[in-house]
């Protein structure tokens, strides 16, 4: 497949399994298209034009040649320089890399990171928070991760990438997404009873029965295993964690449960004031499970992968 096939089938992969569904997607790109087409003609040149088929700012063709054909692929959560110099010593040592992909961000995706933050608002909406306070809640959040982003050095794994001649591409929110798609459909289909059920269930994934081998795997940090599970909601997409402010509105809105990658220690506590139940599903378990679901696509098109960087690689 060539590059550009590759990224447009993430995006499709993110699409499809998007919690706002297909059609709120859409909306969202012919607003992109609106906003392009007022642009005056200098404006355009500083717009970016993968916005207009692709939602995800955080999923991006960082460098490379769209037409390139790839066959061998090294795929990790986490690709910095270190990755980058491996993947010239894999093909030094006769495994040719096509292609470098990372689920993280990293360049202009990493610095756009916020802007997939707004999925959260919908989210929120969704499980009964009014969209007014959900947008509300979210805006300060969003500008915080924003000047956040500001000062890191985004682009140093890309400019490694760019001098040995590899291409480089993410899939964060596309990924994500599936993940999350995956567990709440699973866990609505099964409706696991208690907390104790949700563990159960999530381990009966490889990923995160690896993941319990490394001591990263599910685990409860708001709750007790006998603890009833209420209304459950998987928490794992939109860029990065959300506002403190969103447990008390979630709890009115009758979540009982949230699984999660991971959770800072103030949101902990907010959970806990809240009476809202946490389990820790575990980030890279997490994170793999998503990025199988697309990789998995990948080798249905004759793609070779090569798993490193934290990346639990299992086949569905």
């Amino acid at each position: 497949m060539k590059l550009k096939d590759l990224y447009n089938l993430a995006i499709e992969m993110g699409i499809k399994n998007d919690p706002r569904g297909e059609e709120e997607v859409k909306k969202i790109l012919g607003k992109n298209k609106k906003r392009y087409d007022e642009l005056k003609e200098d404006e355009k040149k500083e717009f970016d034009t993968d916005k207009l088929f692709n939602p995800y700012s955080d999923t991006r063709v960082l460098c490379g040649d769209m037409e390139k054909d790839i066959k061998r692929v090294l795929v990790g959560i986490d690709m910095e320089v270190g990755e980058v110099l491996l993947a010239d010593r894999l093909t030094e040592k006769g495994q040719s890399i096509d292609l470098i992909i990372a689920h993280h961000p990293e360049g202009k995706a990493m610095s756009a990171l916020y802007e997939v933050m707004h999925l959260q608002e919908d989210i929120l909406a969704r499980y009964g928070v009014p969209i007014n306070v959900a947008e509300g809640i979210m805006a300060s959040r969003i500008g915080e991760v924003r000047r956040g982003l500001m000062p890191l050095n985004h682009n140093r794994a890309v400019d490694a990438a760019k001098l040995l001649g590899y291409s480089f591409m993410c899939m964060h929110t596309a990924a994500d997404n599936c993940v999350v798609d995956y567990l709440q459909k699973k866990i609505d289909d099964q409706k696991p009873e208690t907390l104790d059920d949700i563990i159960k269930l999530l381990k009966e994934e490889p990923e995160y029965a690896e993941a319990v081998k490394y001591n990263a795997g599910p685990t409860i940090v708001v709750g007790s295993k006998e603890r009833r599970a209420g209304k459950v909601l998987v928490d794992m997409t939109g860029g990065t964690s959300g506002s403190e402010d969103a447990y008390n509105k979630l709890q009115q809105a009758g979540v009982g449960t949230l699984v999660v990658m991971h959770i800072g220690e103030k949101h902990r506590k907010e959970a806990e004031k809240n009476h809202i139940n946490v389990i820790i599903a575990g980030h890279m378990a997490s994170d793999s499970l998503g990025m199988n679901l697309i990789l998995d696509k990948f080798e249905e098109q004759g793609i070779e992968v090569i798993a490193t960087a934290g990346l639990l690689r299992y086949k569905r």
